[in-house]
């Protein structure tokens, strides 16, 4: 199992900026890739960043330029950084951590996400 705990959401002025931090627990050796999903009210969670454990970045539309997800693999802390935000950034910001294990019965690969409580990040004109 692996425990995700987001914080550093807030309220911020368009324009602004934050920084976005999710702790890992548990089994983090499995884990293969990491990212940052987004919920706004009334609205499908939609995804925002990932960074595999290679080092190789992906990035939503909306967040190019803007947002930069980063790692401190000693502390096993992942980081959304956010500039330039506007108001239709606002909504709760949730960790995600895929994994992978090997599962010997029956023989395969076994593969599992966890998530965060969510974080909440509003935005002003």
């Amino acid at each position: 199992q692996v425990h995700l705990v987001e914080s550093g959401g807030g309220l911020v002025q368009s324009g602004g900026s934050l920084r976005l931090s999710c702790v890992a627990s548990g089994s983090v050796s499995g884990i293969y890739e990491e990212r940052w999903y987004r919920q706004s009210v009334g609205a499908e969670r939609e995804f925002v960043a990932a960074l595999a454990d290679t080092g190789q970045t992906n990035y939503a539309h909306f967040a190019k330029g803007r947002f930069t997800i980063s790692r401190d693999r000693a502390k096993n802390m992942v980081y959304l950084q956010m500039n330039a935000l506007k108001p239709e950034d606002s909504g709760i910001y949730y960790c995600n951590a895929a994994t992978s294990r090997i599962d010997y019965a029956p023989p395969d690969i076994k593969y599992d996400q966890f998530w965060g409580q969510g974080t909440q990040v509003t935005v002003s004109s």
